[in-house]
């Protein structure tokens, strides 16, 4: 969520850059404007009142001191009628907090001065690309026929005992699945990450944390008896873990990782994008996140984004990195990088990972807090990334991988899977 002095202090500058998202903000943050004034000179108000119920409450006892019983009972009927008025102040306060907080929460995120002009994915701006594009033959397979070929996912199966978007890991695709899963787990903590093995499930306030609501209600499963939600990545609970903290500076930074299974409801998604593994209801996926000092969040950003590229380059997929838009980031992203691998069997690129840097968006909502060297709160900023998401580097790594009778895996995932390669 913006910060409401950011808006007060700097309006055309939020105008501005909001903007870059496509969005016209004007009449909002106008609104917003006018709103805090009102509540602004509410308070005042308040103040005042309380400060003079105080004054004529301390007169009140040098009266009785006095004896003066008129004058008492006087000043006690100014105290009643005093009371009497802070309640419906107060209520009007309270009232004009609830518009203005159901008007900044429908504020994206500012984007970062890096971010560039754009409406689409085709503005996307290419940082990188590294690795070699396979050569196949042309009757190379897509995976899901090499799924079906070697008995590694049922689709099908999937779709009968749940829905589409739901497979079933058989044999040694659920094996594969788990070396995977393991060997990015090692991978992160060996790097520092602290892992976590988060709930599945969160409810309203740790959704609202990371932004996930209200912008993406539609997109997350309810469970509408315990009001819960299922989570569309361990970002949420883990970034939630640090929630109403007050964070040491010398704790910094705090690097997080967990897998988990991942739900999301992807209404609207249809045709050739979603066939096999491209777009899942459930996914399994590695996560990094870290909460950092704000001075530090760009550099750490950088780290993140060469830790997922590393890794990558060691599963020896072609890949390459890309700057999003303002028209194709998220709700709560101020910048955002996505690391794509080349599909060889469907010839074109898969988003595997997104590495977001939200500054003090999640944060502001979630008061993740530090005391910096004179002792002033300051809110921290969160980061996070896919270190990996499974299903297209699975997609990726049988398509790119593929002979007439067997299946090459990267030589980073033998020990973990048992075998240097899947054979018929």
């Amino acid at each position: 969520m913006l910060q409401l002095a950011v808006i007060r202090q700097h309006p055309e500058f939020v105008k501005a850059r909001l903007k870059v998202k496509n969005l016209d903000a004007a009449s909002l943050i106008d609104s917003i404007l006018a709103l805090d004034e009102k509540k602004r000179k509410l308070q005042v108000e308040l103040e005042a009142a309380q400060s003079r119920l105080n004054s004529i409450s301390k007169e009140i006892g040098q009266w009785i001191a006095k004896g003066d019983q008129v004058k008492t009972d006087e000043k006690k009927r100014e105290v009643a009628a005093f009371k009497a008025s802070i309640p419906p102040l107060q209520e009007k306060s309270n009232q004009l907090d609830q518009q203005l907080q159901d008007l900044l929460v429908t504020l994206p995120n500012l984007p970062a001065k890096e971010v560039p002009l754009g409406k689409t994915p085709e503005d996307n701006v290419v940082v990188r690309i590294g690795g070699e594009q396979p050569r196949l033959s042309e009757n190379a397979l897509a995976h899901w026929d090499l799924a079906k070929k070697f008995n590694l996912i049922d689709f099908e199966l999937g779709n009968k005992l749940t829905g589409s978007g739901f497979p079933v890991y058989i044999n040694k695709g659920a094996r594969l699945q788990r070396a995977m899963i393991q060997y990015f787990l090692d991978y992160n903590t060996a790097a520092g990450f602290i892992e976590y093995q988060p709930p599945l499930m969160v409810n309203e306030a740790s959704a609202f944390g990371t932004g996930q609501l209200p912008d993406k209600e539609g997109q997350m499963y309810f469970a509408t008896e315990d009001k819960f939600y299922l989570i569309p990545t361990s970002e949420v609970p883990l970034t939630n873990i640090y929630r109403d903290a007050i964070v040491k500076e010398n704790e910094l930074p705090i690097r997080m990782t967990a897998y988990t299974p991942c739900f999301r409801r992807e209404a609207g998604s249809y045709g050739k994008d979603v066939r096999g593994l491209n777009r899942l209801h459930q996914f399994d996926k590695v996560e990094i996140v870290q909460i950092v000092h704000p001075d530090r969040s760009y550099a750490v950003l950088d780290d993140m984004v060469v830790h997922v590229e590393r890794l990558l380059q060691s599963l020896k997929l072609p890949y390459r990195i890309l700057r999003l838009c303002g028209g194709d980031m998220s709700f709560a992203s101020a910048i955002t990088y996505d690391l794509e691998v080349f599909s060889a069997a469907q010839k074109k690129w898969l988003e595997v990972s997104s590495v977001t840097n939200f500054e003090t968006f999640q944060t502001n909502r979630m008061k993740i807090r530090f005391k910096d060297e004179v002792g002033k709160m300051q809110l921290l900023h969160s980061l996070n990334g896919s270190s990996l998401a499974l299903p297209r580097i699975l997609a990726c790594l049988l398509e790119n991988n593929q002979q007439t009778d067997s299946i090459g895996l990267p030589e980073v995932i033998h020990d973990y899977f048992g075998a240097a390669e899947i054979k018929g």
